[in-house]
């Protein structure tokens, strides 16, 4: 069951920003421009969710279905939305509660975190790369936030339009199955596209970023986390108090100085007692994070870059969404404490 705690988290969900789109949470006030563009059957008959013709009153309901799902962390159902507008052009899905089928003759899926991925865009929106450039964007959001290893998605046989989207951006073709489409009378034959996680990251070069960072654990035992603000780089996140590691640094001078930049406080090298680390690729880097447990400083800790703070008892730290990296560092630190 989700906490209460969880659900306040996740009800901060920041937009996901690309080169021209951002792909954000959809609210009851995108109904009107999701059901105008969508009501139409060269669009609902590649969508394996979706009646024609589309009901009066249905994107309403489809909107407030979507809250939860965003809430857990779950399912991601997104509004694709240009950066010079505000109403969507489309709607992109990252579902992890829809299991991937299985292909004729093929070997079962791999049995790994993995979520499908299903989207379109508005007719007067087709033919710039908008579809390209959601896809990619929520993909790489699957692999490095979300921690996913596979992402896959079902295209109709006959819609040679995705299948080209999905094989630009690095899909694979898996082989074919059955998927129902309740606008075409229920089974229909796919294609199975997926990209593995491990398969993207083989072919990038690795860069290592040393990243140093804390818990701060304060007198009654609470351990601080910071919320990372919208514009940076897995926005709306959890992470333990850091940054990365200077050249010329070591990693306690390096947290010395981000204390005092982020948080306004102040501590020594002998408070900062080392505890674990975190080795994490994500898919243009390899992250190498040290984890401090510090009980003293000068000073109370106050947001200064636009991050927001939570004093979090130990054995709630799992409600909040952290990145991959930090996650398990989470029981570790819990069971310390």
């Amino acid at each position: 069951m989700i906490t209460a705690a969880r659900r306040a988290q996740g009800g901060g969900f920041a937009p996901l920003t690309a080169e021209r789109l951002s792909l954000r949470r959809l609210v009851a006030g995108d109904a009107d421009a999701i059901a105008r563009l969508v009501d139409d059957w060269d669009i609902i008959k590649n969508l394996s969710d979706a009646p024609f013709p589309y009901p009066p009153g249905l994107a309403q309901r489809w909107i407030a279905s979507t809250q939860r799902g965003i809430e857990e962390r779950q399912d991601f159902a997104l509004g694709i939305v240009p950066r010079d507008a505000t109403a969507p052009i489309g709607a992109i899905l990252l579902r992890q509660s829809q299991a991937e089928p299985q292909v004729d003759d093929g070997p079962a899926p791999p049995s790994v975190a993995s979520a499908e991925i299903g989207y379109w865009i508005g007719r007067a929106f087709w033919g710039r790369g908008f579809a390209v450039e959601s896809v990619k964007r929520m993909v790489r959001f699957a692999f490095d936030e979300v921690g996913l290893e596979r992402v896959w998605g079902a295209v109709l046989t006959d819609n040679t339009p995705s299948r080209k989207v999905l094989e630009r951006v690095g899909f694979k073709l898996q082989g074919e199955a059955e998927y129902d489409f309740p606008a075409r009378g229920g089974l229909r034959r796919v294609f199975i596209y997926a990209m593995d996680r491990k398969a993207m990251t083989a072919t990038r070069p690795a860069r290592t970023l040393l990243v140093s960072a804390v818990a701060l654990v304060d007198a009654d035992g609470r351990v601080l986390l910071a919320r990372r603000p919208e514009g940076k780089p897995m926005a709306g996140l959890w992470e333990f108090p850091g940054g990365k590691v200077r050249d010329g640094e070591t990693c306690e001078r390096a947290l010395i100085r981000e204390l005092k930049e982020e948080l306004g406080i102040d501590t020594a090298e002998s408070c900062l007692a080392p505890f674990t680390f975190a080795s994490h690729r994500y898919i243009d880097f390899h992250l190498l994070m040290p984890l401090f447990v510090c009980r003293v400083w000068k000073g109370n800790p106050m947001p200064r870059e636009g991050q927001e703070l939570a004093w979090c008892d130990p054995a709630r730290l799992a409600d909040y969404p952290m990145p991959p990296a930090d996650r398990p560092l989470v029981a570790m630190l819990r069971d310390f404490l």
